[in-house]
């Protein structure tokens, strides 16, 4: 029997004759149930019809993004490093190509994910390339298939390896992580930031929020912690959740002046 595949947000969900009744990711206040209902798919009906472009964004850094759109349409990035090649967030679709192409470049020595939304079927290709899953130990209850692979961290800070550290934000989701790595932007450092820190269509803002579709905010507090926790590390750039959304240059800076403005508009007078 195949797996099942949520096509809003691209979730799987273990082997079954019938899909689930629900999915409990689209029914969470972060993300929706389309009007029409919930719709599934397979492994194989999603290869049939969809496809993973590649483009290098910069040495050693990757997109992977599945074309026609499919779920929430986030990009996964392929880091290359001295240590081996880590895959950060997931996609739903692992065609042959794709398997490929990172065979010829040395496989995966580990995935990292920055929240639940992109979980999707990060447990096929953890089984495909032999290797471990980090996740925050915070969202487990979001893991809809359970499986050896997962490595469910703890604390606020997991390297992986030298000079890529995972670090723990919270906001959006309780575990709600990014991707520290020193080396990107020419030594400058890169944060690979999912939408747990949101590169916005000014690619000199980022953003907060607590749902993103349902355009639900975070506090002021929570906000204030996040653009504190991030003054500590160097970076240069910050690669977000979606192709193109990506600051270039300036991101630390970016990330407090965004947080900054987004406090004062939630602690000021109302007009």
């Amino acid at each position: 029997m195949p797996i099942q595949i949520c096509s809003t947000c691209g979730t799987s969900f273990p082997d079954a004759s019938e899909p689930p009744s629900c999915c409990p990711i689209c029914e969470d206040e972060r993300q929706f149930v389309p009007l029409g209902g919930q719709v599934w798919t397979t492994p194989e009906k999603l290869a049939r019809g969809h496809v993973n472009a590649w483009r290098q964004l910069e040495r050693g850094l990757f997109e992977i993004h599945t074309h026609p759109q499919f779920g929430i349409g986030q990009r996964a990035l392929l880091l290359r490093t001295a240590e081996g090649n880590l895959l950060w967030d997931c996609v739903s679709l692992l065609d042959d190509a794709t398997k490929a192409l990172i065979g010829e470049l040395g496989g995966l020595r580990a995935i990292a994910i920055s929240h639940p939304h992109y979980y999707t079927c990060m447990q096929d290709w953890a089984r495909s390339f032999g290797c471990p899953v980090y996740l925050h130990a915070a969202d487990t209850e979001w893991v809809m298939r359970p499986d050896p692979a997962l490595c469910h961290w703890q604390g606020e800070t997991r390297e992986i390896v030298q000079g890529v550290t995972l670090l723990r934000l919270g906001g959006h989701f309780p575990g709600g992580t990014v991707l520290h790595w020193a080396g990107g932007a020419e030594g400058s450092g890169a944060i690979l930031s999912g939408d747990v820190v949101q590169v916005a269509a000014d690619l000199s803002r980022v953003s907060f929020l607590w749902s993103y579709p349902n355009m639900i905010p975070l506090s002021a507090p929570t906000v204030r912690r996040i653009a504190g926790t991030l003054r500590d590390w160097k970076f240069d750039r910050i690669y977000g959740a979606f192709p193109g959304r990506q600051v270039m240059t300036g991101a630390a800076q970016a990330v407090q002046r965004s947080a900054t403005r987004y406090i004062e508009l939630l602690e000021g007078e109302q007009l």
